[in-house]
Parts: C-alpha cells; structure tokens; sequence
C-alpha cells in the first residue's frame, strides 16, 4: 500500500505554498526577485571574468574566489529561477523527480561553498602566518585539488542528504510549505516516523558545517594572534585582506546554521532565513568582495577600461 501511494505522488506533482499568498505582493516580489537574480548572475559572473582576465589576480586567495562566485550562481540558480517564475502562477507545482532534483542542487552547491569558504580559510592563515613557505605550500596544484575536494564533498553530502529523503514513502498530503524543495519540509510530508532519518539529517548536516566553522575559527584565532608582532600597516593589510571573507562567512553560516542544524521535531520553516542565504547572500558577495579590495576594483576598472579601448578601435 505504501508503495503504490509513493508512486502515486511521484506520478504527480508537489504544490509549492511560495513566500506569499497575496497576488499584490507577489508582482512586488517578481520585480525584487528578478532584479536580486540578475545581479547575482552579473556579479558574480563579473567577478570570475575579472580574474581570469587580470594576471594580477591569477594568486591563490583569487582562485578561490573565482570558484566562490561560480558556486554563486549556480547556487541561485537552483531555486531563484523557479521562485521568480513562480510568482506569476497560482498553482505552484513541481514534480517529484523535479523536486529532488532542486533538493540535490541546493546541498550540493550550498555545502560545496562551505568548503570553499573553509579552503579559502585556510589559504588566508597560510599566507599570513606562514609567508615564507606560501607560494611552495600553495601552488597552483594544490589549489585545484581543494577547490576539486570541495566539490566531492558537497556531492557526497547532498547524496546523503538525497538517498535519505527519496527513500521515505511519501502517500499524504503534498503541499510543501516551501519556495523550494528542501529536506526538512519534505520529512514533514512523509508518512511515516522520519525521526531516525531526521537525526541523520542533522547529524550529517551540522558535523560538516560545524567542522568547517571549528576550522575557520581557529584559523582566524591563529591569525590575529600572529599579527600582533606585526605593525599596524601589516595588520592593516592583513585584515583587510581577510574582513571580505569574515563578512561572507557570518552571513553564509549564519542562517545556514539556523536551518539546518536544529532538530527536525523542533523546526518551524523560516522562510525569510531561506531567502537570505539563497538570494541576499549570492547577491551580496561580489560588492563586499570589490568594495573592500582595491585589487580587484583595479583589475575591473582595466577590464572595462581595455573593452572601451577595444569598441572605440573597432569603429
């Protein structure tokens, strides 16, 4: 009996409950949502041009941030487009395999930005406490195998996350209370006791993040106790270099942390928290990380510059 209500809701379809009901605020949140993707495809997209087309910024601290914003996007991408679209719709419905599929996505390029943001962590205390061995310590291989980690790790913890919740039979109701398909919405709609799938759940999601956190800690401990032997011109720069990624990481971990390490029983689904993290956050990376370095507006501003000098020859 179990089987044949599960195939019944795979046949059809999820109904996603979206931010809000109201048609007049809805058109609102189209224009603010369509205007929040665009920027954070522009952006981010700028920002992966910008490095790999300024020798300057081909170091490791660049690298990485070429892939943060990469992730970024595709990150976004995973639920925006669906949202945005869905706004101009009363029946919001997505398919079973469709909505595994968003699941997939969202803790694949969610958790693969952790790691990255970890990696790039550790790149910063490497370059600050340990100079004299950076550029053999960080070569370009090494980079590429942590940037190539990052990824492994966020597919397989999205696996995880994936096989746990399409194994549950799912015969009730099927509105999701949600823009986008998410674990624990989805345990929610499963008929049957998810509490040892939920424990799992968190488990698995807050060991990884909270491991990383552990990581970024310590390693910005360990820095700050190293520049106090600097001068304060050498603090200055240090910080600087660093404050982007601080800022980027309290507002990543933050909500993240807030959704997904709470027990399931005890959950009551913030969407707003959801938004900050797939929307506001990607949005908000590529003006904290040119705002507050010169070398990258440096580098954009010689971009555009080359691309005006281009247009102007060509006529």
């Amino acid at each position: 009996m179990g089987t044949e209500n599960k195939t019944e809701v795979t046949e059809f379809e999820f109904i996603l409950l979206g931010l809000s009901k109201n048609q007049g605020v809805q058109k609102i949140c189209f224009v603010m949502f369509l205007f929040f993707y665009i920027t954070i495809v522009a952006g981010n997209l700028l920002i992966v041009i910008t490095v790999i087309s300024s020798q300057r910024l081909h170091s490791p601290m660049y690298f990485f941030l070429s892939y943060l914003s990469f992730v970024d996007i595709c990150y976004s991408s995973v639920t925006a487009p669906k949202m945005i679209a869905d706004f101009l719709v009363d029946n919001k419905t997505i398919s079973f395999v469709g909505c595994i599929a968003q699941l997939f996505g969202v803790h694949f390029f969610g958790y693969t930005e952790i790691f990255i943001l970890t990696v790039m962590a550790c790149d910063r205390y490497t370059a600050i406490c340990r100079p004299l061995h950076y550029s053999t310590l960080m070569t370009r291989r090494v980079c590429s195998q942590m940037v190539f980690g990052s990824w492994v790790g966020g597919f397989m913890h999205s696996m995880v996350q994936t096989l746990l919740t399409t194994c549950l039979p799912f015969c009730g109701p099927n509105k999701i209370d949600h823009y986008f398909c998410d674990v624990h919405p989805l345990l929610q709609l499963a008929c049957t006791n998810t509490y040892a799938v939920g424990t799992i759940v968190v488990a698995n999601s807050g060991m990884i993040a909270l491991s990383c956190f552990f990581i970024l800690v310590v390693s910005y401990i360990v820095i700050l106790i190293s520049l106090k032997s600097e001068t304060s011109e050498g603090r200055h720069k240090a910080l600087s270099t660093c404050g982007s990624h601080i800022t980027v990481v309290i507002l990543f971990f933050g909500p993240c942390t807030f959704t997904y390490i709470r027990p399931t029983s005890d959950l009551s689904e913030d969407k707003s928290v959801a938004v900050f993290y797939t929307v506001i956050t990607p949005m908000l990376n590529p003006l904290i990380y040119t705002l507050r370095n010169e070398e990258v507006k440096s580098a954009m501003k010689k971009l555009w510059s080359r691309r005006v000098g281009n247009e102007k020859g060509e006529e």
